[in-house]
C-alpha cells in the first residue's frame, strides 16, 4: 500500500485523473489524502467532487476555503458568486444535495497521532499544538454541521486576528476557520494577517510564515497542507506544503507520505485562471 498526499485540485479534473494514472493509483490498495480546495477556479469542480466521493475509504480530505465557499452558496442561494468562481455546474447538478452532504461531513483537520501527522488546508498559529488544532477544528466542524446556514453566514471576515479562550463562540469559530483554511502569515505572538499572500521573500516582518516561528508548538508534528501557491512545494521532516498552483498554470503535485526518498510527482497544468489565491 502507498499513501499519497495531493495538493489543491481546484476543479482540475483532467489533471487529477492523469496524475493518478502516473501514480498507478489503485483504490483497492493505495490511499489518498487531499489537502482541501477540491473545487473552484478550475473548469470541472463537479467532476472532481464526484470522483473523490466515489473513492470512498481510499481517500480522505480536509475542507479548504473554496470548499466552504461552495457550501455557503449551497445553503444561501441568494449569495452572489465571486469573479472567477466556477461553481455553477455543481450548484445546478442533479446530485447536488448528495455531494453537499458528503462535503459537509469532511473534517477541517485530520490528526494521526500514531504517525505524528496533521493535515489542514492552510496552517495553525504558533500557540496551537497539533492536538489543539484538531480539537478546534472538530468543534468548528460540529458547529458547521449542526446549523450550516447560521455558521456559514457568520464565517466571513478577518476578525478577530488573535486567538483567546475568552473570545465569544462565534469569534472562536471564525478564527478557527480562518486559521485552518486561510492562514499564511502571522506573528510569533499569533496575530494573523489574512491579506498577505505573496512568497516569504516578498513579505516584511513582523509577519512571517506560520511554520517559521521558533516557538511553534506544532513543530514536532509533520504538518501537511496546501493553500499557498506562491510558496509551492516544500518538503521537510516536519512540513509538507503541496499547493503548486495547478489552476494558475503551475502543477498538480503528489508526494508519497511513507517514502521520504521518493521524488514528488508533479503534472504540469493548463492555466485556467489568471493570478493566484
Amino acid at each position: 500500500m502507498a499513501r499519497y498526499a495531493i495538493g489543491d485540485v481546484q476543479g482540475c479534473h483532467d489533471e487529477l485523473l492523469e496524475l493518478l494514472a502516473r501514480l498507478r493509483f489503485n483504490a483497492d490498495r493505495d490511499r489518498l489524502t487531499f489537502v482541501g480546495d477540491l473545487v473552484n477556479r478550475g473548469p470541472q469542480s463537479l467532476q472532481v467532487l464526484r470522483h473523490v466521493k466515489s473513492l470512498g475509504a481510499a481517500a480522505q480530505c480536509v475542507l479548504g476555503n473554496h470548499d466552504l465557499h461552495l457550501l455557503a452558496h449551497h445553503f444561501d442561494p441568494h449569495r452572489k458568486l465571486h469573479r472567477g468562481d466556477t461553481l455553477q455546474a455543481v450548484l445546478g447538478a442533479p446530485d447536488r444535495a448528495a455531494l453537499m452532504e458528503w462535503l459537509l461531513a469532511l473534517p477541517l483537520a485530520i490528526h494521526d497521532a500514531a504517525r505524528n501527522e496533521l493535515v489542514v488546508h492552510a496552517g495553525l498559529v504558533p500557540q496551537w499544538s497539533a492536538a489543539d488544532a484538531a480539537e478546534h477544528g472538530a468543534r468548528a466542524g460540529r458547529a458547521l454541521r449542526e446549523d450550516p446556514e447560521k455558521f456559514l453566514a457568520g464565517m466571513y471576515g478577518n476578525e478577530p486576528d488573535t486567538w483567546s479562550e475568552d473570545l465569544k463562540k462565534k469569534d472562536r469559530l471564525r478564527f478557527t476557520i480562518n486559521v485552518l483554511t486561510r492562514l499564511r502569515y502571522c506573528t510569533a505572538e499569533g496575530r494573523v494577517d489574512l491579506k498577505l499572500k505573496g512568497a516569504p521573500r516578498d513579505t516584511p516582518g513582523p509577519f512571517a510564515p506560520w511554520f517559521s516561528h521558533a516557538s511553534r508548538r506544532s513543530a514536532g508534528t509533520r504538518v501537511i497542507f496546501g493553500h499557498w501557491s506562491t510558496l509551492g512545494l516544500l518538503r521537510r521532516n516536519d512540513l509538507l506544503a503541496l499547493d503548486t498552483g495547478c489552476v494558475w498554470g503551475g502543477a498538480l503535485t503528489a508526494v508519497n507520505l511513507d517514502d521520504p526518498e521518493a521524488p514528488a510527482v508533479s503534472l504540469a497544468c493548463r492555466e485556467h485562471q489568471k493570478g493566484g489565491d
